[in-house]
């Protein structure tokens, strides 16, 4: 009998290192939404994937920073709590970054636990600044193994996912084999079109909005109806997301929707509204809403 192996593997990182590439290129799949803004994911989202005979969950997190707002605390805790759950601890580093500041920072506090350190997006530096860079976090005893990757574009990571499928625990599966991700589908349409609040909006509004799953309703032809609300703190961020004519949520609309039909395979007819709800981040059930803890 042929002998299986699963576990859970953390991948942490500063904002915008690259976490949510990597997991979809890992799983073929987009099960986690991707901005180049930092401080895109919110909470935890597990991307499943199946290497040889190993099922590697792999569990994308929040960016770690230095969190001012209860939100941005919420974000940093269900991070930590990832990691201390998981078997294999990742830590992913955007080469091209200024400062290295915050990877040391996140490898100082995790103390004696072994870390296997990704140097992420190796296509945008000089193979010399890369050696550079690796030798900078030789000073660190718990990093176990190095990769050298880029997320993007796949360039590595196929050699990252066979020394994962190696070390996960001998283990039967815990998900079946066709599921990419625990995220429920109502939660996923919601950040599909979190993102495409993100790519198509400016500053600091993205932050300042969440977009709730109100109804899902599937027909008899296959067709889906999905209902959302988009909240945000003030009626002119309101007028933003509506733009002149409610072209901006038109636009918003249309990108979301022919993703999730992508995605699901089937027709999806998508529904937005946009609600004020003032001081949003401070209100408990919009932190349940997205599993994050209030009380931080």
């Amino acid at each position: 009998m042929t002998q299986t192996r699963c576990g859970f593997v953390a991948i942490l990182g500063a904002p915008n290192a690259g976490k949510s590439t990597l997991i979809n290129q890992l799983v073929g799949s987009k099960v986690t939404i991707v901005s180049s803004k930092v401080q895109t994911t919110r909470q935890r989202i597990l991307g499943i994937t199946i290497h040889g005979e190993s099922q590697l969950i792999l569990v994308d997190t929040p960016g770690i920073f230095a969190p001012q707002k209860r939100l941005e605390r919420a974000m940093v805790q269900a991070a930590w709590e990832a990691s201390r759950d998981a078997d294999l601890t990742v830590l992913i580093v955007d080469v091209g970054q200024k400062s290295l500041a915050s990877s040391f920072a996140i490898l100082e506090k995790l103390g004696t636990r072994p870390v296997i350190l990704i140097l992420n997006k190796i296509d945008q530096v000089k193979h010399t600044a890369l050696l550079e860079i690796t030798t900078k976090f030789q000073i660190f005893t718990n990093i176990s193994h190095t990769f050298m990757i880029s997320a993007l574009t796949g360039d590595g990571v196929s050699d990252f996912a066979d020394f994962l499928a190696k070390e996960v625990p001998i283990s039967p599966w815990l998900y079946p084999e066709d599921q990419l991700t625990d995220m429920p589908q109502k939660l996923w349409s919601a950040e599909i079109t979190r993102e495409q609040l993100f790519l198509q909006l400016h500053h600091e509004l993205p932050y300042n909005t969440m977009v709730e799953t109100e109804a899902w309703e599937e027909f008899e032809n296959g067709t889906l109806k999905v209902s959302q609300v988009i909240y945000v703190s003030r009626d002119s961020q309101k007028a933003i997301v509506l733009g002149k004519g409610g072209h901006q949520i038109k636009a918003i609309s249309s990108a979301a929707r022919e993703e999730m039909s992508v995605f699901l395979n089937r027709t999806v007819h998508l529904f937005l509204h946009v609600k004020v709800m003032e001081d949003w981040t401070n209100k408990p059930a919009m932190y349940r809403l997205m599993g994050l803890d209030f009380n931080v």
